[in-house]
């Protein structure tokens, strides 16, 4: 990967996480811009990266890079467990109208899926510590307040378009869920989005707390 490219990896076999200097411009970081707005950027694909090491194949390797299989029967049945209703949660988003009978593959996807979800919890955590450390901070900006700031960025980083039979193509080969649902799946399992935004329980945006899901 080139320092150009607008991208970032984890490497299982070095437990590394790399970040071309491509990806450390806005939206994702500004060094001018409040803190909220780089959690939900940089903060949030920073905590994607980390979530690989522990995600179905991250989990794979150890601390080492080494190839082996380091979890309890325990965790490992938990994890999976947890990871089965991400599945069920994705395989159930039909993105293509003119298509009503094509889904996301929450299996293909479920690796990104964890990542995506994972890394954005951790940002938001890492930010309300930051805030709690600097209570100055927690003040609105533009009329959105730090938290609605953060879950705004984080959507925007995607931001796209995609023909439709490009789509289709993704839909049956690439491991990442389409953008837009990258954007909203992660914050409808998160209650902080909802309070957030002030969202009543039949909002689109609210899942009913037995249809959450949280795997880190």
């Amino acid at each position: 990967m080139t320092p150009q490219t607008v991208n970032a990896y984890y490497d299982p076999s070095t437990n590394s996480l790399n970040f071309p200097a491509g990806i450390l411009q806005p939206p994702f970081f500004d060094a001018s811009a409040d803190d909220a707005l780089n959690y939900g950027g940089i903060g949030a694909v920073i905590g994607h990266e980390a979530t690989h090491g522990f995600d179905d194949e991250g989990r794979q390797f150890d601390s080492a890079g080494n190839n082996v299989d380091w979890w309890t029967p325990q965790d490992r049945k938990a994890f999976e467990q947890r990871a089965e209703r991400l599945v069920q949660q994705f395989d159930a988003y039909m993105p293509l109208p003119s298509h009503p009978t094509v889904h996301v593959n929450g299996k293909l996807s479920l690796g990104e899926n964890i990542a995506d979800l994972g890394g954005l919890d951790v940002a938001y955590d890492a930010l309300q510590a930051d805030l709690r450390a600097h209570p100055e901070r927690a003040v609105a900006i533009d009329g959105y307040s730090p938290d609605q700031r953060f879950f705004l960025n984080y959507a925007r980083n995607w931001r796209g378009q995609t023909r439709e039979q490009q789509q289709l193509v993704y839909l049956a080969s690439d491991p990442h869920a389409p953008d837009n649902l990258r954007a909203i799946a992660p914050p409808s399992n998160m209650p902080s989005f909802a309070t957030a935004f002030s969202c009543k329980a039949d909002d689109a945006m609210v899942r009913p707390e037995k249809d959450r899901v949280v795997i880190w």
